[in-house]
């Protein structure tokens, strides 16, 4: 009998809430799931289900010509893993370079403004490109300049954005993403 209610309750939600966020394209960056699919904790009948789904997706992506990279350390002060994952370890630089440049300051306090934008093209893929914008600034938390900045990348004309906190501490020269 409960197993007949809890089917029933289950059989009276809509799809979305059946199905999680399967279909939920309005998350973004950090509230993503990991999109190179690694390091996510959890019970150990959804992690055996998780892997054998993974590893047939990403064979079908194999076979379809998308790759998934591995996020290069050097650059994980600048990009969001949703970001990385997708890109080939040239083209993360190019865009930890946009963030970099989109995120300069000019040495004498001056901060980066609202707006203040770096693009870049793929030198290694065609149809990959990417912009880093400073998309707002932060109410000062203690001694901390903090900014939000939000990457886009298209790839093949599919468009994936990530937002990224990005802080930096009195006399240091660049921005870092903060957790």
């Amino acid at each position: 009998m409960i197993t007949g209610a809890l089917a029933f309750a289950t059989l009276s939600l809509p799809a979305q809430a059946q199905l999680g966020g399967l279909f939920d394209s309005t998350r973004r960056g950090a509230e993503k799931a990991d999109n190179c699919g690694k390091g996510k904790k959890g019970d150990r009948g959804r992690g055996a289900l998780g892997g054998l789904l993974g590893g047939a997706v990403g064979e079908l992506a194999r076979r379809a010509g998308i790759s998934s990279w591995v996020p290069v350390p050097e650059f994980s002060d600048q990009l969001t893993e949703s970001i990385a994952c997708r890109l080939d370890p040239e083209e993360q630089r190019q865009a930890a370079e946009a963030t970099l440049e989109a995120t300069r300051t000019d040495g004498e306090g001056a901060v980066p403004a609202v707006g203040a934008s770096a693009a870049w093209t793929s030198r290694t893929r065609e149809n990959v490109s990417g912009t880093s914008t400073v998309t707002s600034r932060d109410a000062a938390r203690g001694d901390l300049d903090c900014i939000t900045v939000t990457d886009v990348i298209i790839i093949e004309g599919e468009e994936t954005r990530a937002e990224k906190r990005m802080c930096r501490a009195p006399g240091s020269a660049r921005y870092s993403i903060i957790a």
